[in-house]
């Protein structure tokens, strides 16, 4: 488990930029996101991808800070490896397609920073405890588009839920931080990005992978809690620590676990 003050701990925006775009990288750093992935996967023609994994090593080690996201495959992950293993600026590396925690195990060791296993198949799902317990795991994310390719549903909230609550779970019993939502394809339409990121809040995702730096300032937005949520919190904590009998606050009952979420939500804030 990382402690509360990493990064990769703390981030709420995972904003993805393919490697083989490096005239993008600074543009990337340089937006809202709280943290940057160099995408060498999904994003990244076959073609391309040792000139991304080159792209991506110069301007880790001049200077740039940012995570990784590395190949499922054997082959294409050892030239992942051997191109971005002891980076500068190398802070961490999203495991494409994870589905198996003693290769999550041994692909953490080999890389030598922390890892972001990426749930993206039935297997990885099934897997979801042992992959959160591994050591070297920062936090899990879940990629739900090429999940439901897998498992032959559509991607959406209802066909999704218990995928989501099964990553929260998981990373309860591991003790990490709550896990990373996926991506929203919406670019123009923010409505839709904060819509689907408040959802996720509510069942325990605490961050969300961004495809555009348009979407950032949304994802931040809906993870933020509203006033009226921040004024009860601070109400309660207020009576409670004015030693006040707590048992009714503007005519809500409170207890113990209700003070505990209200000193939560407040340390979020």
């Amino acid at each position: 488990m990382q402690p509360p003050s990493s990064p990769l701990s703390a981030a709420r925006s995972w904003l993805f930029v393919p490697g083989n775009r490096p005239e993008r990288f600074d543009k990337a750093a340089g937006s809202d996101a709280d943290l940057v992935i160099i995408d060498l996967e999904d994003a990244v023609p076959a073609a391309q991808r040792q000139a991304a994994r080159q792209s991506a090593r110069d301007w880790l080690g001049a200077g740039g800070r940012a995570v990784v996201r590395t190949n499922a495959g054997d082959d294409e992950f050892s030239r992942d490896l051997q191109a971005i293993a002891g980076a500068t600026g190398l802070l961490g590396a999203v495991l494409a397609k994870a589905s198996d925690a003693a290769e999550v195990g041994r692909r953490a060791s080999a890389l030598g920073v922390p890892v972001i296993p990426l749930i993206e198949s039935a297997a990885g799902l099934a897997a979801a405890e042992p992959i959160a317990a591994v050591a070297g795991v920062a936090r899990l994310a879940l990629g739900t588009i090429d999940l439901a390719l897998d498992l032959g549903c559509r991607d959406e909230w209802a066909a999704m839920l218990r995928a989501r609550c099964r990553r929260v779970l998981a990373s309860r019993l591991a003790g990490l931080p709550g896990p990373i939502d996926g991506v929203c394809v919406s670019i123009e339409d923010q409505q839709q990005v904060a819509s689907a990121t408040r959802r996720a809040s509510a069942v325990g995702f605490t961050a969300k992978l961004c495809i555009h730096p348009a979407q950032v300032a949304a994802v931040h937005k809906a993870l933020r809690p509203d006033e009226a949520e921040i004024e009860r919190a601070r109400a309660i904590v207020a009576s409670c620590e004015a030693g006040q009998d707590v048992g009714r606050v503007n005519g809500e009952m409170i207890d113990a676990p209700v003070i505990a979420a209200a000193r939560a939500l407040l340390a979020r804030v």
